[in-house]
């Protein structure tokens, strides 16, 4: 056995049994133990109202689902994460939240650990020798989240657990909190001791826990050491002329990280429908004879490690996770995604299926989403998905030519304003595309967390909601990337609308293929223009993929004749009042000087020329004399 916290040693010594579980087979079995007619329930006595069922489980041919009763629990709520510290920070102390100190809670949850069957998980928290030692305590009847967990961060076994290993990360999950300290919510809370952080799961969903819990894990040590663990999604992209391509895609949830690893969905006929009209249902399609080879990096989650870096002005990162969250919403019907059907139908490992509809003993099915109530799926279907056995991984660190930001976007319209007035994408300065990771809109309709009103922030980096230290710290960290990293292009992306278009992430498909055809070149002066919003740097005037031209309507949205003028400056100043509002909240004594100069900047007015000589980078368009 390996060196544990004084604290876990004393709740291992008082419990009724506990196992270290070696791997994700063990768990499989874990998950199910005790099933009846092949359902297993997770609950837990509650005082004042007896046995409360948080989950049912079954195995399946392909895994393990898992589903929640209760439809709060089938997405991650945005503010479940409290610190239970007394060290910097900007998020809510548990104290000021709950109106008293967290050693009593952190007591009593110790005290709860001490009556349960327990099963404990060593794992390193990122790759070895760029994370953390950490181990996970969970009550054994929730062998579904540590399934989960395990597949996510991975998984130690008997023979790889190394001799000086030593946790510096302690993940605790006590579910019936939820009910008997937090009035029903999700609850996370960090604390960040001298020498070890504490991770409390109070829910059984692994979204803000089990993943975004040890993102932020990351994120604090990364903040010690000065280095950043990106929100993004990663691949590589080989044309059918042999040409590559690797983009780094960011953003909130919703903003198309998961699908940027997706192959394009066609129609039956196999044409790509590039967007239908909301007003009358008029639709544009393309044909494109053969779409790219995607070989994916990461999937939500990247060291940027300083060993990794080079100094040759391009990003190296390596991805951070064992296995990839993937998000099915879209997935609505069988042929939808055959790629993702195939591997999910057919695994080559246990994989782990929630708010999916199954039945013990079938093969769980990625469209069969459950119901959060008659005639409304659940809008959160996932998979977790090994990354080994994703084909075409690739493994190792990349270099990164292309970083790109994804916004889900509402519809526009002259009578309807809205901050939908992105083209099918933007080519940003490094400058402005650093004040966008700041404001990282959350977006419209977002499916992967609970809704709030009107549009809202992510925060810098788009990993705030996960990360447990200073809001200004992180954006210096960020700052710094952008400085360093002066050879790559930068781009702005949107997802489900353009103007009055829906186009759902075919835009951001065929800006993808497009970028990869073409390089990171610079674009001739006919082809590029600065945008009427200053905040959207430069708008395409052209864009040709295969000999087939992109309406203009799609890459300048007030073009559209539902939109016009003076839609879209309605629609720009809603971008604008809430680009100001946001970054008020980085003008504080730390902020790296250049970074004020860029804030400042916009606060002004600037132009895109004026964000261009803040951080001079790749050329964005071509000197008409060379």
């Amino acid at each position: 056995m390996f060196d544990v916290p004084e604290d876990l040693k004393a709740i291992l010594d008082a419990c009724p049994g506990w196992q270290v579980a070696g791997s994700v087979a063990e768990l499989t079995e874990l998950a199910v133990g005790d099933a009846v007619d092949g359902w297993h329930e997770v609950a837990y006595d509650v005082p004042g109202r007896g046995p409360v069922v948080e989950a049912r489980v079954c195995r399946v041919n392909n895994g393990i689902a898992a589903n929640y009763l209760e439809p709060y629990m089938r997405r991650r709520d945005p503010d479940c994460m409290v610190i239970g510290d007394a060290r910097p920070t900007n998020k809510p102390r548990y104290a000021e939240r709950f109106g008293v100190g967290f050693e009593q809670t952190r007591a009593e949850t110790f005290d709860w650990l001490k009556t349960q069957p327990l099963a404990l998980l060593p794992f390193i928290s990122g790759v070895p020798g760029k994370g953390i030692d950490a181990i996970a305590v969970v009550p054994a009847n929730a062998g579904f989240f540590a399934l989960g967990l395990a597949l996510l961060q991975g998984i130690l076994g008997p023979d790889e657990i190394r001799p000086d290993f030593h946790p510096r990360a302690v993940v605790y999950v006590a579910p019936p909190f939820r009910h008997t300290h937090f009035d029903g919510k999700q609850v996370v809370v960090h604390n960040r001791l001298e020498h070890l952080h504490e991770l409390f799961s109070y829910n059984l969903y692994p979204g803000p826990s089990a993943k975004k819990g040890i993102y932020g894990v990351l994120l604090a040590l990364g903040e010690r050491e000065q280095w950043v663990t990106a929100h993004c999604s990663t691949v590589r992209i080989i044309t059918p002329y042999g040409k590559r391509l690797t983009v780094m895609h960011e953003g909130a949830s919703g903003g198309g990280k998961s699908e940027m690893l997706e192959e394009i969905h066609r129609e039956r006929d196999g044409r790509l429908l590039l967007g239908r009209r909301l007003a009358d249902g008029d639709e544009r399609h393309l044909i494109l004879p053969r779409g790219c080879q995607l070989q994916p990096v990461t999937d939500d989650m990247a060291l940027c490690h300083p060993s990794l870096q080079d100094g040759d002005g391009r990003l190296k990162l390596i991805d951070a996770e064992s296995a990839w969250f993937v998000r099915v919403n879209h997935i609505d019907r069988y042929g939808v995604d055959p790629h993702l059907e195939e591997q999910t139908i057919n695994a080559r490992e246990p994989l782990l299926f929630l708010n999916i509809r199954a039945v013990p003993g079938a093969t769980a099915l990625i469209w069969e989403h459950i119901e959060d109530e008659p005639g409304k799926p659940c809008p959160n279907p996932r998979v977790v998905i090994p990354r080994q056995t994703i084909p075409g991984v690739v493994n190792g660190p990349v270099r990164v030519d292309v970083r790109s930001f994804g916004v889900r976007t509402p519809p526009c319209s002259r009578q309807a304003p809205s901050y939908g007035i992105i083209g099918l994408f933007h080519v940003l300065p490094p400058a402005l595309s650093w004040l966008w990771r700041l404001v990282a809109p959350r977006g419209h309709a977002n499916p992967s967390i609970v809704q709030t009103e009107g549009m809202s922030s992510e925060g810098v980096g788009s990993y705030w909601p996960f990360a447990t230290g200073r809001r200004v710290d992180q954006a210096n960290l960020l700052l710094t990337q952008f400085r360093e990293g002066r050879r790559m292009r930068h781009v702005l992306i949107p997802n489900q609308h353009i103007g009055g278009w829906k186009v759902g992430f075919m835009g951001q498909w065929i800006a993808r293929d497009y970028l990869a055809r073409r390089g990171p070149d610079p674009f001739d002066p006919d082809q590029i223009t600065p945008a009427r919003c200053p905040l959207l740097g430069y708008a395409l005037n052209s864009l040709v993929i295969e000999g087939q031209d992109i309406p203009p309507i799609f890459l300048q949205v007030d073009r559209q004749k539902e939109v016009g003028e003076d839609g879209y400056d309605a629609g720009a100043a809603i971008l604008t009042d809430f680009f100001r509002k946001e970054l008020a909240n980085y003008l504080v004594p730390d902020l790296d000087p250049l970074g004020r100069q860029i804030i400042e900047c916009m606060l002004d007015g600037g132009t895109v020329r004026d964000y261009e000589a803040l951080i001079p980078g790749l050329a964005i368009v071509a000197d008409e004399d060379l």
